[in-house]
């Protein structure tokens, strides 16, 4: 795999191979609960692991807090170069298993603390807040507290979720930003409003690219295969492969500031994701999927 390196002027740079993991599917149904395999989940993380994966992105929220346990279970001691992203901003409802706003500066530090108990680190290595469109704490203030615990070492690296360019512009503002991480596939590149509510998407990558900001895409499979069309079809028929891989090598190849973090509960899925790092797109390739 190639790599890309995180905040690359400051003092900690983290420099990670470019396809990491995702790990919100490890949960039950509805990203709620213990997995329905618990040791294949945790085969998954250390295959991924084993396989070159240095990147995995977790949230406190998912499951509630099951992802971060399996991590700290099946990976820890951790590996030297293994950066774990996790994000705070939302929290669960055990009632209707929604996914309430949890982004006041007090709420916003239980979380990393949460983070940093059930992970076994002593300062979270980076950390995207993420924005959940309605709240009623004004986006800067949640930046500040944010900004607040990176002075106070409990964050390395700070950086954003689900933003829009506005919102991207006022965190660049307050403090550096060391990654994003929107929604962003080959057939699912802008914004998605479908009922749940606002899901951000590519807009902000030429931002990204203009400040050499690495953008982290979700959600790339769910919502990009069903829209994908023809083109995407025909060449994976061509190169042999499957949609879903060809998908996440065309992130590979877009910009070389994508860090694709496709996830799965599955051992076999996770090798078949993996085997697209090595998918060859040329110029004319990504000229045809346009």
């Amino acid at each position: 795999m190639s790599t890309l390196t995180i905040a690359p002027k400051s003092a900690q740079p983290l420099t990670v191979n470019r396809l990491g993991y995702g790990a919100m599917r490890l949960t039950g149904p509805g990203i709620w609960g213990e997995p329905a395999d618990r040791p294949q989940a945790l085969e998954v993380l250390k295959t991924a692991i084993a396989n070159g994966v240095n990147f995995i992105d977790t949230a406190d929220y998912y499951g509630d807090d099951i992802t971060n346990r399996l991590i700290a279970e099946a990976l820890y001691p951790y590996a030297k170069d293994l950066v774990i992203c996790t994000k705070v901003g939302a929290t669960r409802n055990p009632a209707d298993k929604s996914w309430p706003p949890f982004n006041r500066p007090e709420q916003l530090r239980q979380s990393i603390e949460r983070n940093l108990r059930t992970l076994k680190q002593e300062a979270v290595q980076l950390v995207h807040f993420r924005v959940m469109p309605g709240a009623a704490v004004p986006f800067e203030e949640s930046m500040g507290a944010m900004y607040d615990m990176q002075r106070e070492g409990k964050i390395q690296h700070v950086g954003v979720s689900n933003v829009t360019p506005e919102e991207l512009t006022a965190a660049l503002a307050l403090g550096d930003v060391a990654s994003v991480e929107n929604m962003y596939s080959y057939a699912q590149r802008t914004t998605l409003n479908d009922g749940h509510g606002e899901t951000r998407g590519g807009e902000v990558l030429p931002l990204c690219e203009q400040h050499g900001i690495p953008f982290v895409p979700f959600f790339s499979l769910v919502h990009g295969l069903p829209k994908a069309g023809n083109k995407l079809a025909e060449l994976a028929q061509q190169k042999g492969v499957t949609e879903a891989q060809l998908n996440i090598a065309w992130l590979l190849h877009k910009s070389p500031l994508l860090l694709p973090i496709p996830g799965t509960s599955s051992v076999a899925h996770l090798r078949e994701n993996l085997a697209a790092a090595s998918i060859e797109l040329s110029a004319e390739d990504m000229a045809y999927l346009g």
